[in-house]
């Protein structure tokens, strides 16, 4: 441990706070919090930990922290800085969903929407559906039942839906908002539990009509009653004061956690879902981390009432939430919870294969490939390759993994600019200047290792760049392709000596991922660009000559030949503008 660390580690005040892990390049990787910021902090460096919380201090190199008054405000900023900062080793609910709801709009004309997003002064809210279909499958319904608008802005003439009986055509016809407000009365009972009065009502007019022999307008109601039976009463009653609640159960095992959440609307279960992710407080602590992601991060409508088990401080998450934690003690309340507990369990039990074969290819092939090439672990690994066909459209593609896996929204293409002719070891060097004298500008993080698909000349050219020029020192191997264009060597250095990897090793497949990765990316930029170079017209090159003008010249003429043959004023009955079409007439002389 470095001197600084530990001189930093001795003056840690004994109070409540939360703790911010910085790593080499001053990145926060990590945000907790501490009844004891003395003990916490410390608890890291001593003692023996699981093998994620070992990857965790192994990158640690600096701290911060921030005191406070009470366990409620360290919660707090814990969940705003986890929010702020999106540290990689902190709980960032990796399959959270965002769970469709139900929208009515309070707008002069109402609608009815499908929403996942939630701004409640827009309209009310009505779910959420964690399963999709079934919140498509009640709006279609309440479409059915009340023929509010549907089109986002109004047209000036009536549409489909109007002549459906779906909609009242307010774009033609004075819709009052007496009626509005009716309807909308009835969508809010109906989405609040009340389908079965709607229903029974509906029965009694079924049943009023057929005494007046009006059979269509009977069969249409029998037609809407079996529909709001088809789907509205797939789930039996739970709880008869048909109130909204989540249930929350939780079990955690070998530093990973597994939550699981039943939805409860209207007294029923209408859906569970199920996250699991790895913690490094106490699971206590940590599942109230969750918790407070789960409604203020992620912003989940907060239901009437949470359920959750008794090893958690529910008064503290109650005030942080803003509405009653319950921790039920006996009765059906308690059997939901334990019902949970249970659900997670096997959840984690089943996922854990998964979780543990999936370490094996990321983070575990990461500290192989490492160890094999003799530096830190390479958490962020930056690769490049070249394209072109005998020196034509040259491009190069850059792939970044980050403990083992892709990180997409990070991928760079570049076109080559400075090299004339196939000379893949320019190429390198263009595109290693371009890219770290960059990072440099901008102060951003470099990688732990930059792989390069390619033998010893292009390994060296980027060596050199980034040594030379940049004055940069970051380990760069190179990966070497056999007569078939599979991954067949790993080399390093400036000799290129052969690094040996065990080729049914995770470290060898992972290179061979990343290899077939970058050459992809690489493959279809550059078809890309070849492409477009062969639709380009010489069109293009004339000042004025935009995409639309020249859609609209091909169109007239037929064909770039008779453009060029067409005098100025074929040009102008073409539409074109007289400034213009001389200053295609005289290009067009200035060719021959």
């Amino acid at each position: 441990m470095m001197a600084s660390l530990k001189e930093k580690l001795s003056l840690l005040p004994d109070q409540p706070g939360c703790y911010l892990m910085k790593n080499k390049d001053h990145v926060i990787i990590y945000v907790g919090k501490a009844k004891n910021l003395r003990n916490r902090v410390r608890s890291y460096f001593s003692g023996t930990h699981d093998g994620k919380t070992q990857r965790l201090v192994s990158e640690i190199v600096d701290f911060e922290y921030i005191v406070v008054s009470s366990e409620i405000e360290s919660l707090l900023l814990e969940i705003n800085l986890i929010k702020k900062h999106d540290p990689k080793y902190n709980i960032m609910l990796k399959d959270d969903k965002s769970y469709p709801y139900i929208k009515l709009t309070n707008e002069r004309h109402p609608r009815l929407l499908i929403s996942r997003k939630v701004n409640r002064k827009s309209g009310k809210y009505f779910g959420p559906y964690p399963n999709a279909t079934a919140a498509q499958e009640t709006k279609r319904l309440l479409d059915r039942l009340y023929p509010l608008r549907k089109c986002k802005t109004l047209p000036n003439r009536v549409c489909l839906y109007y002549h459906i009986g779906q909609c009242l055509a307010p774009c033609v016809n004075e819709v009052t908002k007496d009626q509005y407000k009716d309807m909308t009365s009835e969508i809010v009972r109906f989405l609040n539990g009340g389908h079965q009065d709607i229903k029974r009502e509906l029965k009694e007019k079924m049943l009023e009509a057929s005494e007046q022999l009006n059979f269509e307008r009977a069969k249409d109601l029998r037609d809407q009653i079996q529909h709001i039976e088809t789907v509205m009463e797939k789930q039996k009653v739970m709880f008869d004061d048909l109130d909204d609640r989540d249930v929350f159960g939780y079990t955690y095992d070998k530093g990973w956690m597994c939550v699981q959440v039943f939805f409860m609307r209207q007294g029923k279960l209408i859906e569970r879902d199920v996250s699991i992710f790895p913690f490094y407080q106490e699971p206590e602590e940590d599942f109230l981390t969750y918790l407070g992601q789960f409604y203020l991060n992620h912003h989940h409508l907060m239901p009437k009432e949470i359920l959750i088990q008794r090893d958690v401080n529910a008064e503290l998450a109650s005030e942080v939430l803003q509405v009653p934690v319950l921790q039920p003690q006996r009765g059906r309340k308690k059997e939901l919870v334990e019902l949970a507990k249970k659900n997670a369990g096997i959840a984690l039990k089943e996922k854990f294969l998964l979780i543990e074969r999936d370490e094996e290819r990321t983070i575990k092939a990461v500290e192989q490939l490492g160890q094999r090439l003799g530096i830190p672990t390479p958490h962020r690994i930056e690769t490049f390759d070249n394209s072109n066909i005998q020196g034509v459209n040259p491009v190069s593609a850059m792939v970044v993994f980050e403990d083992g896996k892709p990180k997409k929204k990070d991928y760079r293409k570049y076109h080559v600019k400075t090299v004339a002719g196939p000379d893949d070891y320019a190429t390198m060097r263009e595109v290693i200047r371009r890219r770290y004298s960059r990072l440099l500008k901008e102060k951003s993080s470099l990688p732990d290792l930059i792989v390069i698909d390619g033998g010893k000349g292009q390994m060296s050219a980027a060596i050199d760049v980034l040594e030379n020029e940049l004055g940069l020192s970051i380990p760069v191997c190179g990966l070497v392709k056999d007569s078939k264009h599979r991954t067949s060597q790993l080399i390093m250095g400036e000799d290129a000596d052969v690094i040996p990897l065990d080729r049914r090793s995770q470290a060898f497949y992972l290179l061979q991922r990343i290899q077939d990765e970058v050459h992809r990316f690489a493959i279809t930029f550059h078809r890309q660009t070849r492409d477009k170079a062969l639709t380009k017209s010489v069109l293009d090159d004339i000042p004025g000559v935009g995409p639309k003008r020249k859609q609209a010249l091909i169109r007239h003429f037929g064909s770039i030949k008779k453009v060029r043959e067409a005098d100025l004023d074929e040009l102008r009955k073409s539409g074109i503008p007289e400034n213009l079409a001389s200053q295609i007439k005289t290009y067009f002389e200035n060719l021959k």
